[in-house]
């Protein structure tokens, strides 16, 4: 089957590749639709590596994806031919602990997808487990539905927070994962969100979005930021969405006492952490990896209207050109969040 390869660090090709199409009772083949470009595939390309998944041999990339029903396992019952569709890319051992404690994503036996070695979703068709394929209502299209894998982080962010209506939250990065956070830190309950980062270009995408404020940390500190926000008290909720050593130095200074800081960026090294700072204001940290169990609650809020995704699309390119999109993932540009390829 034709897909997107990774060869090695640096080389992708347009190519056939012989990948396992046996359909399983409880699975369903799909014609994938839209697939977008996720920081981790752009890492891939470029360091061949993310910590301790090394990619040794072609792996076919991609893992945020949509599509249609094309063919139904003999034990599948509540989806049918035609139906459009997307895809939880992370499939763990049922029999698993984690999967029994219903903490699936951190199932060590967790195989997913475009992580070295198990392939992603970049060819025409995929094999699926019906359980995590998931309808998509009539009002959600295609491209929204490829967006459901990178919000579903958000979400699993903000269930972590146990955000309070009303809360005040930081959201300290504003690349695609940190504008999620924030997103669903507002439909979470947060009546305001600052987002913090460097480049502008992406604090003007987010903070087209009503409860969004920013701030640019070239012309002001964070800490300055949170203190004229709530009286000098702390904000609620962080969410450090960065992965930057003094972003993660400063989070003490910006919680509020008895408050919560959530951890998802991934530093690519070890960082210092001011663990004083944190248990002087008894500060709560959760972490985050992936999601579980919110697939069905993101495409809720997509389908209601109470969260768009749509004007983080940056740019749509068609199979035959996504080597030039990925090229163009690669070169960080400022005022891109989002990168789909349709098939």
């Amino acid at each position: 089957m034709r897909a997107l390869v990774l060869e090695e660090k640096g080389r992708l090709a347009l190519r056939d590749i012989a990948v396992d199409t046996a359909l399983g009772p409880h699975d369903v083949r799909i014609a994938t639709h839209t697939v977008g470009v996720c920081g981790s595939d752009v890492h891939y390309y470029v360091h061949g590596k993310i910590g301790p998944f090394v990619v040794n041999a072609p792996m076919v990339l991609g893992h945020e994806a949509s599509g249609t029903v094309i063919e139904l396992g003999s034990a599948v019952a509540h989806l049918t031919v035609g139906d459009r569709v997307c895809m939880e890319p992370g499939i763990p051992d049922p029999n698993s602990r984690a999967a029994k404690l219903g903490i699936y994503n951190v199932d060590p036996a967790v195989r997913f997808w475009a992580t070295p070695p198990i392939h992603g979703c970049l060819m025409p068709q995929v094999v699926h487990p019906a359980r995590y394929t998931f309808r998509l209502p009539d009002q959600v299209s295609f491209a929204e539905g490829a967006m459901v894998e990178p919000f579903a982080i958000g979400m699993q962010a903000a269930l972590r927070a146990r955000i309070q209506p009303g809360d005040i939250a930081v959201v300290t990065g504003a690349g695609p994962i940190g504008m999620m956070v924030a997103l669903a830190a507002l439909a979470g309950g947060c009546a305001r969100v600052l987002v913090t980062d460097v480049a502008q270009p992406k604090l003007d995408i987010i903070a087209r979005y009503p409860g969004i404020e920013t701030l640019n940390l070239t012309h002001g500190t964070a800490r300055d930021a949170v203190a004229a926000m709530t009286d000098g008290w702390g904000a609620d909720v962080v969410f450090e969405c960065s992965g930057n050593a003094r972003a993660i130095l400063d989070l003490p200074n910006l919680v509020r006492p008895a408050g919560a800081i959530v951890l998802v960026g991934m530093p690519v090294d070890p960082v210092p952490f001011d663990i004083v700072g944190l248990q002087t204001k008894e500060a709560r940290i959760e972490t985050v990896f992936r999601y579980a169990n919110i697939y069905d609650r993101a495409i809720n809020l997509l389908a209601s209207g109470k969260v768009d995704l749509k004007p983080l699309i940056s740019a749509t390119y068609a199979f035959a050109d996504s080597i030039a999109a990925f090229d163009r993932a690669a070169e960080h540009r400022p005022d891109d969040v989002k990168i789909q390829i349709t098939l």
